[in-house]
């Protein structure tokens, strides 16, 4: 039996997956090209050559899939809604096949009793959008709150609640600067424009969903950063990153305004028009999901062309993505927003969380993910302490349902509860699996 975690009555479960890393069927009922359609045909993009065409097949096994998280016992699902499954070419014409494949997912999740939480984009824009600017171009947002009012005309009167961006900071900087991922643009702090479209497409966003009567959420890729050292050097260092990565995209939607970015010697006067931050900040945000996997240590710059330097953080385990795992440093984390945005910091979710472990399927059908278990255990143990030092967490979503194709990485990273056979799409349940159900009932029995 799983160890009871100490969290509050009521408290949300869920699982989380995107669209192009479980769906396939990317040339089926109409569905557009997307970005990650085009990167994957790059030679050298992907490892292994590797592509999201079939991935998991969820688009033919969403069933099997959703019949997996109600013997989990979820209180929710968050998935992503491919835009160009929805809208082909980016704007106009609504594909209805689409819309249709995401209503009966839908539909099945509440017969499930499993509250859907859609995001609205994770990563996957329509390749006609990006040939006219991508996120660069600001006429992206407006195209963006067109998509969503096109879905929430459908699904609107099922769905609560709604993600409208996934990590705009990792698809900035790695989609856009450093070019590892889609659609794999190389401009460093060029790419900076695409955060601020990115954060209005959000506003614009969320000014429909409102319309709609619909809670507004948006889930970010965020890291404490901690200086290598007390030195002034390493400080400022680590502050710049921190302005970069955590408050160029959460000070804005909590203050209305952006974090001083004159260490890049950039700034975004060019980009940020009259009534923009109104619009991104609006009427305050309904939760704020955060995405953690690990701290970053921070240093001096060793090499020209930006203010920090990654600094390896030692003496942790670490995932077989190399990533290292630091439990408390979720707690400080969120114990960190807290005491930086007090009162404007909205309800936490936990909206991605989890580990990739080399799993392999034993001769006897199991797979024995002890490390994942350890991995989970302690996060949820820092979740419970951040809420104990009075920060507001309403659930937490782990990081992933079923092992699915991890980008650059192709199927080499394996993040999933439940091991996914690619040849075959057989799937199978994890011990970490029957750990997390058991976790979740041991909760609810309180």
């Amino acid at each position: 039996m799983a160890k009871k975690v100490e969290l509050p009555a009521g408290f949300r479960w869920g699982v989380s997956t995107a669209s192009y890393q479980i769906e396939g069927a990317v040339e089926e009922d109409g569905r557009g090209r997307s970005v990650w359609d085009a990167f994957v045909e790059r030679p050298g993009a992907v490892k292994d050559g590797h592509t999201g065409r079939v991935a998991c097949d969820h688009y033919h096994r969403y069933g099997e899939d959703v019949a997996l998280m109600r013997e989990l016992g979820l209180d929710g699902y968050r998935f992503s809604i491919a835009w160009p499954r929805v809208q082909p070419g980016g704007s106009g014409a609504v594909n209805a096949a689409g819309l249709d494949f995401y209503e009966r997912l839908v539909d099945s999740l509440l017969e499930a009793g499993i509250t859907p939480l859609p995001t609205l984009f994770h990563w996957d824009l329509p390749q006609a959008l990006e040939d006219e600017g991508g996120w660069l171009a600001r006429d992206t947002a407006y195209r963006f709150a067109e998509y969503v009012s096109a879905v929430l005309g459908r699904l609107g009167d099922r769905v609560p609640a709604w993600i409208t961006l996934n990590e705009p900071f990792v698809h900035m900087v790695y989609g856009y600067a450093m070019g590892i991922h889609a659609p794999g643009r190389a401009l460093m702090l060029d790419a900076l424009p695409a955060a601020h479209h990115q954060l209005l497409g959000h506003g614009l966003a969320a000014s429909v969903l409102r319309e709609h009567g619909r809670e507004v959420l948006i889930a970010n890729n965020l890291t404490p950063v901690q200086a290598a050292s007390e030195a002034e050097a390493d400080v400022v260092a680590a502050e710049a990153y921190d302005a970069l990565h955590n408050r160029l995209f959460t000070d804005p939607l909590l203050l209305g305004r952006y974090p001083d970015l004159s260490a890049f010697g950039v700034e975004l006067d060019g980009v940020v028009r009259d009534g923009d931050l109104k619009l991104i900040s609006g009427p305050g945000l309904d939760g704020l999901g955060v995405n953690y996997y690990n701290p970053t240590r921070i240093s001096a710059p060793t090499d020209p062309g930006l203010p920090f330097s990654d600094v390896r953080i030692e003496g942790a385990p670490r995932t077989a993505f190399d990533w290292p795992v630091v439990p408390d440093g979720l707690r400080e984390l969120l114990v960190g927003l807290r005491e930086r945005y007090g009162a404007a910091l909205p309800p936490v979710t936990i909206t991605e969380n989890g580990c990739s472990v080399a799993d392999e399927v034993a001769p006897d059908g199991t797979v024995d993910d002890r490390f994942r278990i350890d991995y989970l255990a302690g996060h949820l143990d820092a979740v419970a302490h951040a809420v104990a030092e009075g920060v507001d967490v309403r659930g937490y979503y782990t990081w992933s349902l079923l092992d699915n194709f991890e980008w650059a990485e192709g199927f080499n990273q394996r993040f999933g509860l439940v091991h996914v056979d690619f040849e075959t799409q057989r799937r199978t349940p994890k011990a970490s699996y029957a750990w997390y159900r058991d976790l979740i009932a041991a909760h609810r029995a309180l």
